[in-house]
């Protein structure tokens, strides 16, 4: 019995946006720009084992209309190097230690952050996300 291949069932969720790790914020100025980030369409940043990264929803355009690669012998590096081990098509969710998809999230999150008197956000922790 031939082994399933998740390429064959491939929609190229990986080529549709790309994550970059992001400076760890420090003062109150930086979640400002961090806020800022998320005022623009495509955006969500998120949290994952301490490290902070932005994600971007970004279209590659040698992605084809059958979810193929256009240009798959002449692919990045690291297209070359990804496995499906890591393969956004494994069914499930993301479990970040925070996630934000928008500017107002992030700005309950500053006035926690930064005001002694109210409670950290719960729904911004351990917050889902989707693949």
């Amino acid at each position: 019995m031939a082994k399933e291949n998740l390429c064959d069932k491939c929609t190229g969720l990986c080529c549709r946006y790309f994550a970059l790790p992001i400076e760890t914020p420090e003062d109150e100025q930086d979640y400002e720009d961090i806020k800022w980030y998320l005022c623009h369409e495509g955006i969500t940043v998120f949290v994952e084992d301490g490290d902070w990264y932005i994600s971007i929803k970004s279209k590659c355009k040698y992605l084809t209309d059958d979810s193929r690669c256009a240009i798959y012998d002449k692919r990045p590096k690291i297209c070359r190097t990804y496995t499906t081990k890591v393969c956004d098509f494994i069914e499930g969710e993301y479990d970040y230690e925070l996630y934000f998809t928008d500017d107002k999230q992030m700005e309950e999150y500053i006035r926690s952050k930064f005001d002694n008197n109210m409670d950290p956000i719960p729904e911004l922790k351990r917050k889902k996300g989707k693949k």
